[in-house]
């Protein structure tokens, strides 16, 4: 079967690999393991950026006191962590995975190299992207379009707790809206929060080609999403 997109940057919450108040949840950790085994055994090629939630929320809560720069290194190591499970979650799946951290730590991952990145892909390597931009005050946000631009991908999966882009928050107003489709200025026109602004900014300058944003209910959807279907909302120039 034929894939809409080739070379894809996935965006997974660390809340997808945890859950029931535990760190991980390593039956959630296998299933998605073996979802983006299908989208490789499609043909695809996945760089894959992982948030800390579920490890993590810096800033928030009992750390917002913390230094900023101290709180967000926190998140960054989190997402390390999170990087090298889904790592060995792939191999044990049969899929060669790489972990690259863009704060080096030559004993657990490679430097982040972009040409070094684009290799592994095609070569068939899952490539994670690990300890988001390397920088403190920027996302994990942030990180996904750095190396969606970086590793110029046909398109960037953005899985959430929601299911698309709405009109306004329908968690607290009852009469949003899905968007089907929409444009990134369109998107910046009227603040909507597909991703955070900084983020979804680099997306809109440099053209990223589209933005899927899905649910992740059923991890599925991204083998879906992948093969064409219109699930969500699609953000593009």
């Amino acid at each position: 079967m034929s894939i809409q997109y080739k070379r894809v940057l996935l965006k997974l919450s660390g809340e997808a690999l945890g859950g029931n108040g535990n760190i991980f949840d390593f039956d959630k950790v296998r299933v998605a393991a073996e979802t983006i085994r299908e989208m490789h055994a499609l043909g695809a090629q996945i760089g894959i950026v992982i948030g800390a939630g579920n490890i993590w929320r810096g800033r928030q809560g009992p750390s917002a006191n913390m230094d900023a720069v101290s709180a967000d290194q926190m998140g960054m190591l989190g997402t390390v962590i999170n990087c090298i499970c889904m790592a060995d979650a792939l191999r044990q799946a049969g899929v060669d995975a790489v972990v690259q951290s863009a704060v080096d730590m030559n004993r657990f991952a490679e430097p982040f190299n972009a040409m070094a990145a684009r290799r592994h892909l095609s070569e068939g390597r899952v490539v994670l992207f690990a300890a988001g931009s390397g920088n403190p005050f920027f996302s994990t946000d942030t990180a996904v379009a750095l190396r969606a631009i970086e590793m110029q991908v046909d398109a960037v999966l953005m899985a959430k707790n929601i299911d698309g882009v709405y009109t306004a928050d329908p968690r607290q107003d009852p009469t949003a809206t899905l968007i089907p489709d929409i444009t990134y200025a369109e998107a910046l026109r009227r603040n909507l929060k597909v991703m955070d602004a900084s983020a979804f900014s680099l997306c809109a300058e440099n053209a990223v080609p589209v933005v899927r944003v899905f649910g992740l209910d059923d991890p599925r959807n991204l083998v879906k999403v992948l093969e064409g279907d219109p699930m969500g909302t699609v953000v593009h120039p």
